[in-house]
């Protein structure tokens, strides 16, 4: 399958603002820098669908971006960002939890952790806390192409230890870069 047309539609902060269409979404989340944007704009082969911002934190609201007519990807805020006040970090996560929390047409969440890096504490927090609210969860490395080719199964076996992923939950790498891994991520992505 590809994505032949993707189209933003709204910023929302407050579940009123939301699509009420129920159309199938698929939501990105991850540290702040970590690739959302840029795995967006890569899958759905547009440059500048998504804003990608060099500045950490500086997605603040809950992006909708209609694809093929048919679904929604999700931009999420990153978290981790610590050159934010405390009181913006909690109001992101007043934001991200009354998105995820019962969202009825949430299919799947892409979890985006740095590969070349072991997942922290805030990508363990996230990955449990998408298991304990039963979404379907896939696991995507970004950065793939900072890895050496001997580093990539080492990294992936320590992501899966990390993290205490299930066996049969994904784990796809892909840069933005070079492309390479897109298609199975697409793939993967466009199949809930």
């Amino acid at each position: 399958m590809e994505i032949k047309k993707a189209e933003f539609i709204i910023s929302a902060v407050k579940r009123h603002q939301y699509p009420t269409d129920d159309r199938p979404e698929i939501a990105f989340v991850g540290r702040s820098n970590v690739g959302k944007s840029s795995l967006i704009n890569s899958l759905t082969n547009r440059r500048k669908l998504v804003k990608v911002s060099g500045t950490p934190g500086k997605t603040r609201q809950i992006n909708f971006f209609l694809i093929n007519e048919n679904m929604y990807f999700v931009d999420l805020p990153g978290y981790g960002y610590a050159k934010v006040s405390k009181k913006e970090k909690e109001n992101w996560g007043y934001i991200m939890e009354q998105y995820l929390v019962n969202r009825e047409p949430l299919k799947r969440i892409v979890l985006l952790v740095d590969s070349r890096h072991k997942p922290t504490r805030d990508d363990i927090d996230m990955y449990n806390w998408i298991k304990y609210y039963n979404y379907e969860v896939m696991v995507v490395g970004t950065k793939l192409d900072k890895l050496k080719r001997n580093e990539i199964n080492k990294n992936k076996k320590i992501i899966r230890d990390t993290l205490k992923m299930d066996k049969d939950e994904e784990l796809l790498f892909f840069s933005s870069l070079t492309k390479e891994g897109k298609e199975q991520v697409l793939n993967s992505v466009l199949c809930y």
